[in-house]
This record gives C-alpha cells, sequence and structure tokens, in this order.
C-alpha cells in the first residue's frame, strides 16, 4: 500500500480557509487557497494531503448537508476538482474525510422526515421515535452521536442508507480522482458497513487507502483485511508527548514495545498506524509540550517509530493552540505558510522518512533506554538504522554493541564511528544508518 512509505499533511478546510463558522449560504471559492500551498507541501516532502470534511455542512464539517457538494463556503465542486488536479500534477494523493456515522440536522432526508413524520420515505434512514421530544422541540425523538443532537446518526444497517453513501465515494472517485478516506469515529461504525466499503473500494481503486479514527481498544476489531487498512495511533500520541513532559521515554517505548515488538503477544506487528503529534481535535504540540526543546524530538520519534506519520497545518513552524480555547483555536487560517529551523527538520525528517526502507517497514527493537534516553533499531532484512534521542539538557553516553563498523547519520549527513557506545549530545536525535 502507497500509504506505508509516504508522510501525510492534514488541512482542516474550513477553518484554514478563513470560512464562517455557520454556513451562510453564500458562494465564495475558498478552497483554491490550497494552491498556494503546493509548493509548500513538495518542499515538506509530502506524499498526500489529508483533508477533514469539504462537502456541504450546517457548521464544523462534521454535520453533513450534502455528500455530493463541496461546502459553499469552500467554492464549487469545479474548484475542489482543480484543487485535486494540481496536488496530483504535484505527485500527492487526496484523502478526504468520510463522515458516515451521521450527518446534519441540515441533512436533506433529515429535513424531509422533520417535514413529513411517518409519511417520509427516509425515516427508517435514522433512529426515530415519533413518541417522543428532541432538544430543538421537534415533535420527535432522534438518537444523536454520543449525545449530540446536531449529529444525526444513520442506520447504517438499511440498505438504502448504505447505497447512498456508496455512491457518494464513487462519485469522488469518478469527479475528483480521491486516493482514501478518513473515516470519522470509525470505532462506532458498523463492521458489516466497513466491509462493504472497502471491497467497494477497492474495486474501482486497488490502492484506495482507508483509514480509521479509532481512539481505544484493539485497533484489529476494524483494521484488518476486510475493513479498514490503517488506525489512527491515538496511544502513541498521548505516549509522545507525555514521556518528555514527565521526562520518562520508558512510556512511549512500553507502547512501542506493546505495539510493534518481536514478541507473539504484540499487537500490530507488521502494521502501518497513523502516527501525529496533534490534529484538529487536540492541543497543538507546541503547547503541550512543557520544554520547547523537546519539539524537535517529539517529531523525531514520531518520524523514527513504526507508522505513517502525518503534520498537522501550522505545527511544522511551531504554531500554538490548546483544546480548552475552542476548536477555533485549533483550525485557525493562516494567511501564508511559514519556514523557520522546525520547518526545516520536519522536512528533512520527511525525506529520510519517505527514502529509507527499514524506517517504513522495519521491525522494531529497543537497544538503549533510560528515562531521558532511547535508542530504537529499525530493522529490515540488511538494513538497519537506529533512531536515538537525548531529551536531557547534559550530554549523555549511550553504551552498546554496534550492528556495524559504522553509521550514516541520515540527518545531518555526518558519518560516525562508535567506540563501545556513543556520545548524545544534549537535547538531540539521529537517525543512524549501519554500515559494516
Amino acid at each position: 500500500m502507497w500509504a506505508d512509505e509516504t508522510v501525510f499533511y492534514q488541512i482542516y478546510p474550513l477553518g484554514f480557509c478563513g470560512a464562517p463558522f455557520e454556513n451562510d449560504g453564500v458562494q465564495e471559492h475558498r478552497v483554491l487557497k490550497v494552491l498556494d500551498w503546493v509548493e509548500h507541501l513538495r518542499r515538506l516532502h509530502v506524499g498526500a494531503l489529508y483533508l477533514c470534511p469539504v462537502f456541504s455542512s450546517d457548521t464544523h464539517g462534521y454535520n453533513t448537508r450534502d455528500f455530493f457538494r463541496i461546502d459553499e463556503r469552500l467554492g464549487t465542486n469545479a474548484d475542489f476538482q482543480e484543487v485535486c488536479r494540481k496536488l496530483h500534477e504535484s505527485g500527492i494523493r487526496v484523502v478526504l474525510d468520510g463522515v458516515f456515522n451521521h450527518v446534519g440536522r441540515g441533512f436533506w432526508a433529515f429535513q424531509d422526515v422533520l417535514r413529513n413524520r411517518e409519511r417520509s420515505p427516509y425515516i427508517d434512514w435514522f433512529y426515530i421515535d415519533l413518541g417522543g421530544n428532541s432538544c430543538y422541540d421537534d415533535g420527535l425523538w432522534y438518537e444523536g452521536w454520543e449525545g449530540n443532537y446536531d449529529l444525526v446518526k444513520l442506520n447504517l444497517r438499511k440498505e438504502a442508507v448504505v447505497e447512498h453513501l456508496l455512491e457518494a465515494v464513487r462519485f469522488w472517485v469518478q469527479e475528483f480522482g480521491i486516493d482514501g478516506l478518513r473515516l470519522d469515529v470509525a470505532y462506532c461504525l458498523d463492521k458489516d458497513f466497513l466491509r462493504r466499503l472497502r471491497a467497494f473500494c477497492s474495486d474501482r481503486k486497488e490502492d484506495f487507502f482507508l483509514l480509521g479514527e479509532m481512539l481505544h481498544g484493539d485497533y484489529r476489531e476494524r483494521m484488518n483485511g476486510e475493513m479498514l487498512h490503517s488506525a489512527t495511533n491515538y496511544e502513541c500520541y498521548k505516549g509522545l508527548y507525555s514521556s518528555f513532559n514527565s521526562m520518562n521515554l520508558f512510556e512511549i517505548n512500553h507502547s512501542l514495545q506493546r505495539q510493534f515488538g518481536a514478541e507473539d503477544w504484540c499487537l500490530y506487528r507488521g502494521a502501518h498506524l497513523f502516527s501525529f503529534v496533534d490534529n484538529h481535535d487536540v492541543t497543538r504540540a507546541a503547547s503541550i509540550l512543557q520544554n520547547e526543546r523537546h519539539l524537535p524530538l517529539l517529531y523525531a520519534l514520531c518520524f523514527g517509530m513504526p507508522g505513517i506519520p502525518c503534520v498537522y497545518y501550522g505545527s511544522e513552524w511551531g504554531a500554538r493552540g490548546r483544546k480548552e480555547e475552542g476548536d477555533r483555536a485549533l483550525r485557525p487560517c493562516f494567511a501564508q505558510p511559514e519556514w523557520n529551523g522546525l520547518t526545516d527538520w520536519i522536512a528533512r525528517l520527511a525525506e529520510v522518512k519517505r527514502a529509507e526502507r527499514a524506517l517504513n517497514w522495519g521491525a522494531f527493537r529497543s537497544v538503549v533506554l533510560t528515562n531521558r534516553q532511547c535508542i530504537f533499531e529499525r530493522r529490515c532484512g540488511e538494513e538497519c538504522v537506529w533512531v536515538a534521542v537525548n531529551a536531557d539538557e547534559q550530554p549523555y553516553w549511550a553504551a552498546f554493541d554496534a550492528p556495524g563498523a559504522r553509521a550514516a547519520d541520515l540527518l545531518s549527513g555526518r558519518e560516525v564511528v562508535p567506540s563501545g557506545g556513543m556520545e548524545l549530545p544534549p537535547y538531540s536525535a539521529a537517525f543512524w544508518k549501519w554500515q559494516n
């Protein structure tokens, strides 16, 4: 699967383009702004762009009104076709948010139910109780996603609903040439629906990528040969920043060992989970870390560990934003991309990650581990790369038996020769590719 060797970039289009929160019905061609960032993505060595919801919705994108029309606040279908064409010409694949668990109150079929009640042909598209009432005083009750009644839960056991959603996916592939979907709240989605979706997408595009938003539990319930190709690695997301803030790298190492180690009980050995240090739903990495000098090291671990790394727009230059400040703080509009030392660092990480087979496919093995330092191995056949991090303000002597006579530090370009070990400078990270 192409995604297994790809670095992703995530944009939340409504915020990125400066659209109003409420759908005002005014058509503006804001999505064309993405075109101005294509060269930035190329410089970052990005291979795929994941776009949060782009289809017509009530407010934030996850309350869909129409699966077949780009949100008026973003522009037209023709605008989005132009964006996808330019991205594809630049060697960047396109992955969209597939919001299939629920729709908005403005969704046309739900509006028909509100108007016609038991006479509506769409009443069983949702979970409706005509004898109840809603917080909107509709004169009927319906199930909302996790108690959020602006998100009307779809009945994915209803064949007409499934056919409507699959027809939307067919339309997106045909009209925009999309290469994959990130499935919102995949942990809620009906498993039979996921099987239908996987088969449907594979029939139309053999290498179509399905990523699921998974928060907890065993990702294998929905990430397997019949359903999702990958899942969001929230366990390691938490372990990454928490390990630095507590100065306890045992935490992230434990998660990596649990997920990708060599033992039979390890959960996801050989899988490619979706790795990230922040996204549109959580506090930005630059705001959550207690020591800003750990930020480059955080990205080094994210790109060095098993998985598919993704960078959230703005975070590559250290943009800040806290969850408690609301969605707008996490999903802002930037006038243009910025570039600084952190951006240079992430671009180099991405370039190396995409080029090295061991970093894309290699097994995981812990080599050196203390509270403030860690070295782990990624090995694929004869290729061997060690990821080394020193989170301390002091240099550290790491004693080890080297697997080769010398190594090339893929990040700095320097050759290193171990002598019973290696000194790690303060606040440093290295990717050593071993040679005999």
